[in-house]
Parts: structure tokens; sequence; C-alpha cells
């Protein structure tokens, strides 16, 4: 379960402050998909690094399964970050010289995954999204743009992780593509127990959500 409250960031530019989330709060269940809508500059990447730990709020809190993150230091926000979020980007970013299994595989690496286990554990969760036989040993650059997507999907469910961030995760699909990729993350999240958070400018992805929020001026509204 993801809980944020109050939660604020400010930015000091040249050209005065800028408030970039105001005193966002939400709460997320296992399981459920959210989905966070707005125009360019409306504060969604900054809420997205907040609750990825890629940057720390000013105020308020964010509690993942019951971890308050402002309670962890550095070192112990990297570590939590490696083992309990896992991120969707829109652009993939799948390891070029790297097979599909193996861009998994490094994910569960990083979480420190035992060595024997994560190949098994890497060709389990490219089945779930649908690939296996030969497309495991491909390379990102001999899969189509749906596959790549998929293998991305796989590495973030792939050490299961409570909380899973997506940017734009149907950004660079065509329409048929992108609605198998959103059918696919919400199967995954139940699967997985996992809550699931996708920012898109896409009003159909949102529409598919269990709850739906849209942000401006960094002020987060939930809309029905």
């Amino acid at each position: 379960m993801l809980s944020v409250a109050n939660l604020e960031k400010t930015f000091h530019t040249q050209a005065g402050d800028v408030l970039a989330v105001r005193d966002v709060s939400f709460v997320a269940g296992t399981g459920e998909m959210v989905a966070i809508v707005g125009p360019s500059g409306s504060g969604k990447s900054t809420l997205l690094s907040l609750l990825g730990l890629l940057d720390a709020p000013d105020s308020g809190s964010i509690d993942i399964d019951g971890t308050e993150l402002g309670s962890l230091s550095a070192s112990q926000r990297t570590e939590f970050r490696s083992r309990q979020v896992g991120f969707i980007f829109q652009q993939f970013n799948l390891i070029p010289n790297l097979n599909a299994r193996e861009n998994v595989e490094l994910i569960l690496e990083y979480a420190n995954w035992p060595k024997e286990e994560r190949s098994e554990r890497a060709e389990e969760m490219l089945k779930l999204v649908g690939l296996d036989g030969s497309k495991l040993e491909r390379r990102p650059s001999r899969l189509s743009g749906g596959e790549q997507q998929r293998v991305a999907i796989a590495r973030a469910f792939a050490a299961q992780p409570p909380l899973i961030l997506a940017d734009e995760p149907t950004g660079s699909l065509d329409r048929a593509t992108g609605q198998k990729i959103v059918e696919l993350l919400r199967r995954t999240a139940t699967q997985q127990n996992a809550t699931v958070l996708v920012v898109t400018h896409d009003d159909r992805v949102a529409a598919q959500a269990d709850h739906r929020f849209e942000i401006e001026d960094g002020r987060l509204t939930e809309k029905p």
C-alpha cells in the first residue's frame, strides 16, 4: 500500500521559487492501479521522483507498506529503492547489449537475489508478460516496441516490489499494443500484490485505472 500525506516540494530558481508539489495526499491499495494525468509542467514528474526516492520532499510523508521514507538514511533510501520500487520508463531503458532474460536478471542482481534463483525468476516473469522461447535470448534491437515494453514490465515486477512507478508506459506504442500493456499492468499488479502508479497523458489509459487523479500547478485532485 502507498500512503502519501501533505507532500510538498519547492524548487528555488533564479526566476523565483516554484512550488512543484502542493499539499498532495492520497492512498493507493495493494493490487490497485492509479493514474495521474496533467499537462506538462503540472508536477507529474516531480511527484514521480519523490515517490521513487529520486528526490526528497520539503515536507509531508510517503509510506510504502509500513515504511515511512522520511525515516530512512541516504544509504537506506538507496537500498529501499532497489528492493521496494520498480520503474517502467517510457523509452524502456533496456540495456542494449543484454538479452531479454539478462535485462531482467540484472535488476534481481541489484536487489541481491541469490544468483542461482535469478535466471529462473527472470524466465518466470517474462513468461508472465507473454515472452518465452527464443525471444528470451534476443537483445532489445531484435524485439518490437511492445515486446521491449513487456521486458521492461517484467524487469520492474521481478524483485516483487510493493510499488511500481510507470512513466507514460504506452506513450511510444500504438493504440492496440498500448491497450495490451495497460491490461498487462493491471493483471500483473493483482498477481504480484503490487501498487501500480501510472503517469500518463492518455485519458484512455487513465480511464482503466482504479483511481484517477489530475494534477495541475502541483495540486492533486481525484476524479470520478
